[in-house]
């Protein structure tokens, strides 16, 4: 008797640690759980720790409350002002019922990841490529309002959403290039304009102060030389402005008046001519009682008259 005893005893105490073992679950701090016995939901959700429920009757589903991140695929699309890109982002999001999130849609998660593509499509499609690159704060706000708005019904809440890259054709960049460094060409223009009209204007009163004291265009000289001389690799070629030539003619004494030059002496009478000499030629005839005679002829050999 006592035997039969002390086996039913050993047999209930491992019914009920069987019982126990398939009726006792444990929730995390992070989780929820949530019970359905004979197919319907239980009012009360079962918090973190050990909590109990009817083997064979009940089913516990757990739910994570962490917030979750899901990438989103890129999303090829066009622009408002047609151009091509694709868009890729991140969703963070959290469940903040956890009945709804199990009764309300099938998989929560896949809902999410396809509103959210949808969702990045259409903020492509009312956006222009401006927008895109430089004013994304504005269209995270859009994009997490258009994904929370349906997300609300499935006990899920959207944290925060970010568009991560935006890519862009190659001709696309290529032209952006080319306008930025247009613009980064016309600024320096403008600066170097604005700089010669603040040189210019500083010039211009350096000038009227040199106009005043003539020396100070000299000194200016100077040190420029001065200046230039420090580099002994290099030839100078030293200009020599006219001021410093109108002051040094204003610093010269002026030389005296000229003296006149005596009057000419009065031009002395001509002298007689002399008179000419005779024509070469024949010798000149003698004369008898101022008539020629002439003379007897002569042996040119010899030089005597002739027999």
């Amino acid at each position: 008797m006592v035997e039969e005893l002390l086996a039913a005893g050993i047999a209930a105490g491992v019914g009920v640690v069987v019982y126990l073992g398939a009726a006792a679950r444990v929730v995390k701090q992070y989780e929820r759980g949530v019970v359905f016995r004979l197919g319907r939901v239980r009012s009360g959700i079962r918090g973190p720790g050990l909590t109990t429920i009817v083997p064979f009757v009940d089913r516990l589903k757990k739910v994570n409350l962490q917030i979750v991140t899901m990438p989103v695929p890129a999303q090829e699309g066009i622009t408002r002002d047609n151009v091509t890109v694709r868009v890729d982002a991140v969703v963070y999001f959290k469940v903040v019922d956890a009945a709804n999130a199990i009764i309300a849609v099938e998989d929560y998660r896949f809902a999410v990841s396809q509103m959210a593509q949808t969702s990045l499509r259409s903020i492509i499609g009312k956006s222009d490529l401006d927008d895109l690159l430089s004013n994304r704060e504005m269209l995270n706000q859009g994009l997490e309002l258009m994904i929370d708005s349906p997300a609300v019904g499935w006990g899920v809440q959207i944290d925060r959403v970010e568009i991560k890259d935006v890519s862009l054709p190659e001709t696309m960049k290529r032209s952006m290039a080319r306008q930025a460094e247009a613009d980064r060409e016309r600024r320096a223009r403008v600066i170097n304009a604005d700089a010669e009209l603040q040189a210019s204007k500083k010039l211009a009163e350096a000038a009227e102060v040199m106009s005043d004291q003539p020396a100070a265009l000299q000194l200016r000289l100077l040190q420029t030389v001065v200046a230039v001389a420090a580099e002994k690799n290099s030839t100078l070629v030293l200009p020599f402005p006219v001021e410093l030539l109108r002051f040094l003619e204003r610093a010269t004494p002026s030389d005296p008046a000229p003296t006149p030059s005596p009057p000419a002496a009065a031009a002395a009478p001509p002298a007689p001519a002399a008179p000419a000499a005779p024509a070469a030629g024949p010798p000149a005839l003698p004369t008898v009682n101022g008539s020629a005679q002439a003379l007897p002829a002569q042996d040119p050999a010899t030089g005597n008259p002739p027999a």
